[in-house]
């Protein structure tokens, strides 16, 4: 998408950047290894972005890391909004610039090059602030981060011990959270959910440790009746797909999340197939290891430092997971891992 086809989404002029803000809010953090600036004109969405990252570990990474700004601009309320699910995000491309557009009052625009995001959003979808963070404000978080840092993104989870990391892989469903869960409670540090951001060289892993996500039926497998109670007490989000999960802030309990970036030791498929007796944890060869990779990543795979990132994680072990009698035993097995 050129600069001068921002026009229909954008109200400003071709620059996206130029609209001054009279009234400047600010929050800074520390986020996957960078600096990052976030500047309204609203003080209600810049609250937001600060709910969903202030008090993070301040993960460093052995690269020099710039800071980056992301605007947030307010407008208006649309008259006639319909409380419905907005549209899903568009995205699109061109002129140095990536684009992820809902609507023409819901967007981000990004320009990598120089370091920089506006995220625009009507007051409307400040009713439904779960699209809001993770559509809008995460998009640009995420990919300034990639761009800028030379990071693999992954969809995955990350737990680990003493520095050392487990990558958690597997398809929507097969239980990547719950063992994220249980990992979680059995004293483990938590790197991320849902987003893992490496660097290919050394194979340090960041992420967002800010929010676990678990459906209800999961609560059933929780021993720990505080741990139960804090998740069946937290604010529930519905995602696209129907799914919907409790939300528990990781920063109001009691439990470990990582400190420092995590070194990937190893990585597992979390299978929704029983073990049936067998081990529960069992090492690919290289060539399915690449190809289950290649398979379940299709965007990282198709990004810069894919291929050092595959080959070293390769070598290191890529294994499958099978499910065992409880949760617990998954734990167990990556703890043979980390040992």
């Amino acid at each position: 998408m050129a600069l001068t086809e921002l026009h229909g989404v954008t109200h400003a002029s071709a620059d996206p950047f130029a609209e001054a803000i009279e009234h400047r809010f600010t929050f800074s953090q520390q986020i996957l290894g960078a600096r990052f600036r976030f500047e309204g004109n609203d003080q209600t969405l810049v609250d937001l972005a600060q709910a969903t990252y202030a008090g993070l570990p301040r993960h460093r990474l052995p690269v020099t890391a710039p800071e980056f700004r992301i605007e947030l601009r307010l407008l208006p309320r649309r008259a006639g909004t319909a409380n419905g699910e907005p549209p899903p995000v568009r995205v699109q491309s061109g002129a140095g610039l990536l684009c992820g557009v809902m609507d023409a009052s819901n967007y981000v625009v990004l320009a990598p090059g120089q370091r920089r995001a506006l995220v625009v959003v009507s007051a409307d979808m400040l009713d439904q602030p779960y699209h809001v963070r993770y559509e809008l404000i995460e998009f640009a978080v995420f990919v300034l981060a990639t761009r800028g840092l030379g990071l693999v993104p992954l969809h995955g989870a990350c737990v680990g011990r003493n520095g050392r990391g487990v990558l958690v892989l597997g398809a929507s469903g097969s239980g990547k959270s719950t063992l994220a869960l249980h990992s979680l409670l059995h004293g483990l540090d938590f790197l991320a959910e849902d987003a893992v951001f490496v660097r290919p060289e050394s194979l340090l892993a960041t992420g967002v440790a800010n929010f676990l996500h678990v459906q209800a039926d999961a609560l059933g497998f929780i021993d720990d009746d505080g741990a139960r109670r804090w998740i069946g007490q937290s604010p529930v989000i519905h995602r696209r797909s129907g799914v919907a999960k409790f939300e528990a802030d990781l920063r109001l309990g009691q439990f470990k999340v990582a400190a420092q970036p995590l070194e990937l030791i190893s990585a597992v498929f979390v299978s929704s197939e029983p073990a049936a007796g067998a081990r529960l944890v069992n090492r690919l060869g290289p060539d399915e290891a690449a190809s289950r990779l290649v398979a379940d990543q299709p965007y990282a795979s198709g990004q810069p430092g894919w291929r050092c990132f595959e080959e070293r994680l390769t070598r290191r072990g890529v294994h499958e997971l099978r499910r065992g009698p409880h949760p617990r035993d998954s734990v167990d097995a990556l703890l043979t891992l980390l040992a």
